[in-house]
C-alpha cells in the first residue's frame, strides 16, 4: 500500500490487490477512510466509499484530490507499471 500523499494529516494511498477497479484512491486520517473512483475525461473524483467522514472532511479531502489530479495519475500510473513488471 504505497503512501503517494500526506497532506493535512490524510494519508492518501492505493492497494495493490484491487485489479478489477477502475482508478481510484484511497485515503484515512485517524478513524476516517474512504475511496474515490477518478474520471479522467470528466475531471471527477467519484466516492466509492466513505466511513467516519464529516462532510467537511469530503471537501477537504475532494480539494487534496483535484489539487493533486495529475500527480495521482501519474502516481496511479507508475503503481500500475511496477505492478505489472
Amino acid at each position: 500500500m504505497p503512501t503517494i500523499l500526506m497532506i493535512l494529516g490524510w494519508r492518501f494511498y492505493f492497494y495493490a490487490n484491487e485489479r478489477t477497479e477502475p482508478i481510484h484512491v484511497h485515503c484515512c486520517k485517524g478513524d476516517a477512510e474512504a475511496k474515490y473512483w477518478l474520471d479522467i475525461q470528466g475531471f471527477e473524483a467519484i466516492e466509492a466509499r466513505a466511513y467516519n467522514m464529516s462532510p467537511a472532511d469530503k471537501r477537504v479531502v475532494r480539494r487534496i484530490i483535484f489539487d493533486n489530479f495529475d500527480y495521482i495519475m501519474t502516481e496511479w500510473n507508475k503503481f500500475q507499471e511496477m505492478k505489472n513488471g
